[in-house]
């Protein structure tokens, strides 16, 4: 379940229960205290400088150039992952064909282009995961799919729906500047370009550009290093299917345990001398059941197959009941759990204080089996105690791997566990930890993505807006939008992210509905040969109360969290609450989104014609 609270002293004990629940919240709070850091967000550091080139794309030759564009486009999306793949692919249905597509990638694919590292694959079930299934006739290989099949899946989304065409890659954007007097927008481009374009969708995507740790001393490290989203195989031999042969009497360290981190691991323990894996906060691993995709079943699905297993999926890791469900994985069995407790009579108090503590409980289950399970499989005591997670299941994105833990038990890996503190520095030779010094020829980090930073310095261009407002400035005291798409002076501007929106498990289902919503506001301001269509000051105002009030349903939760990005490093705020997630839930946000278009006037937006 993605909202609850920390629990209470008064929440149901139940005299059966394999565990204290009052002691599990002292160790959740000891454990979130003991890693949060004054500095927030601030202890990551932009990729920049000395750093730049760990942004480089190591997929295409340098040099690239073409002859400057100043044409004019009905509608450019930037960004060519699933996001701009799926607004291009909703607008040719609602067809409009004048689209260009741009992405400083080499092709299509976004996070899928760039992320390529060994083991990459999705955590989400592929079935529910991949956008478009139906629209393509195909249907994954196995229930999870490794990261070229979903790169394969991206281009071939870009060909079906013909966004190659006129797509500019391998192109960065500098700024985007609406004028107003030809209602148009201005993009400039590291090409020389400056093409107009009657509507804009940013597409960015949420997980973009890469963040390192601000460790002191990280500029001085001699070695090799380089971050896990542009992974080096020139250096490390092999392929996303591993074999680092490359790796072979090298000393690896690999700063991060999340999801990455999860997932690469296993295949530098393989090759490497000595890897040592630097822990602040363990993650949650359970079982990955991957099997491939039965072709009986794959023939006998239904249409709407595709829009009803993503409803169910997102339903049950919201908290909402269904009769059935489709999934059937550790993201879903949370709430499995939960209902298996009012269908035993274990829970009886349905108010939302009720089902919110039978939900925790739920909760403390699930994560005793995690924690039973490190210690089924890690053979030393103390190395297992370290990889046990202490907090909720869904402060921090679980994770799903039948390796991960595993490798720990090898004699070439070493887990040095900061106890929530993290490195303490970063020397010409390797890392320091506890005064410590871990001596490595290689630094890999698994150290994730900028997030709460300025949305124009994680696309990296600037938004420059009617009477020459930047994003920037608009949003320095806290997000504005309605429906988290549309911003007061910036017409025409259509922005697809998590903020102010429904936050889904299953990013692409967010991304899909909004690609929908955008599509239809779009053909709308088509049809009726509209010059601009903008947000009015009221309908974004509206818009912020209600996400500010909505907030406040996941707030006790977050606040009790370990620090990571779902709770701005461990310190929600009221700007955290503007700037974050719709708090109803993506199953609300979609209701209101659907309703909104059924009304059909456009409620809370200015048409210009």
């Amino acid at each position: 379940m993605t909202t609850g609270q920390e629990g209470s002293d008064t929440a149901p004990q139940g005299s059966d229960l394999p565990f204290d629940p009052d002691a599990l919240r002292a160790r959740y709070r000891a454990e979130r205290d003991r890693r949060l850091r004054d500095d927030g967000n601030q202890q990551y550091v932009e990729v920049s400088g000395q750093f730049a080139h760990y942004l480089d794309d190591p997929y295409v030759a340098p040099g690239f150039t073409r002859a400057p564009l100043t044409d004019e486009v009905e509608v450019v999306v930037i960004g060519g992952g699933f996001g701009g793949l799926l607004a291009g692919a909703r607008l040719r249905q609602a067809g409009v064909e004048s689209i260009r597509m741009i992405d400083p990638a080499g092709d299509f694919g976004g996070t899928w282009y760039w992320n390529r590292y060994p083991g990459i694959a999705c955590d989400i079930e592929s079935y529910t995961y991949l956008p478009l299934l139906e629209e393509l006739e195909y249907v994954p290989k196995e229930k999870y799919s490794y990261g070229p099949e979903i790169l394969a899946h991206s281009q071939a989304i870009g060909r079906k729906f013909d966004l190659y065409r006129d797509a500019c890659f391998q192109t960065r954007v500098e700024e985007l500047r609406w004028d107003d007097e030809a209602a148009r927008w201005i993009i400039t481009t590291n090409h020389g370009d400056r093409m107009r374009a009657h509507y804009v969708c940013l597409a960015t995507g949420p997980l973009n550009r890469p963040k390192l740790p601000g460790i002191p001393g990280i500029e001085s490290f001699a070695g090799h290093s380089f971050h896990a989203s542009r992974w080096d195989y020139d250096y490390t031999g092999g392929s996303s299917e591993g074999g680092l042969t490359g790796l072979r009497g090298k000393r690896v360290g690999v700063i991060g345990t999340g999801a990455t981190a999860v997932q690469i691991v296993p295949h530098i323990g393989e090759s490497a001398e000595h890897l040592y894996v630097f822990q602040r906060t363990p993650s949650s691993i359970d079982v990955k059941d991957n099997p491939p995709t039965d072709p009986e079943w794959a023939k006998s699905l239904p249409q709407g197959w595709h829009q009803q297993r993503m409803d169910n999926f997102n339903c049950l890791v919201s908290g909402v009941p269904q009769q059935e469900d489709l999934v059937n994985d550790g993201w879903t069995a949370l709430i499995g759990k939960l209902l298996l407790a009012v269908a035993q009579g274990k829970t009886t108090d349905f108010s939302r204080e009720g089902l919110m503590q039978a939900a925790e409980l739920a909760d403390f289950e699930k994560m005793e089996e995690i924690r039973a399970r490190v210690d089924s499989i890690v053979d030393d005591p103390k190395t297992a105690e370290a990889l046990k997670p202490y907090y909720r299941q869904f402060c921090k994105r679980p994770c799903f791997h039948n390796e991960y833990l595993e490798t720990f038990n090898r004699a070439n890996v070493t887990l040095v566990d900061t106890r929530g503190e993290g490195v303490e520095r970063i020397t010409e030779r390797g890392v320091v930890v506890g005064g410590e010094e871990y001596e490595v020829d290689c630094l890999i980090y698994a150290t994730g993505f900028e997030v709460g930073t300025d949305y124009s310095r994680r696309a990296g261009f600037k938004v420059v807006g009617r009477g020459g407002v930047t994003l920037t400035d608009k949003w320095a005291a806290g997000t504005r939008t309605l429906h988290g798409m549309h911003v007061h002076d910036f017409p025409n501007c259509f922005i697809m992210s998590n903020a102010q929106a429904g936050f889904t498990a299953s990013y692409p289902h967010l991304l899909n509905e909004q690609a929908k919503h955008i599509a239809y506001i779009l053909k709308h301001g088509i049809d009726h040969d509209a010059r601009a269509i903008e947000v009015t000051e009221e309908g974004e105002q509206e818009w912020v109360d209600t996400c500010i009030a909505k907030a406040r349903d996941v707030g006790d939760f977050l606040e009790s969290c370990t620090p990571g990005y779902y709770n701005n490093e461990g310190k929600p705020t009221e700007r955290s609450a503007q700037d974050g997630f719709y708090g109803g839930g993506p199953v609300e946000f979609f209701q209101v989104l659907e309703q909104w278009r059924k009304e059909g006037d456009l409620r809370g937006l200015k048409v210009e014609t």
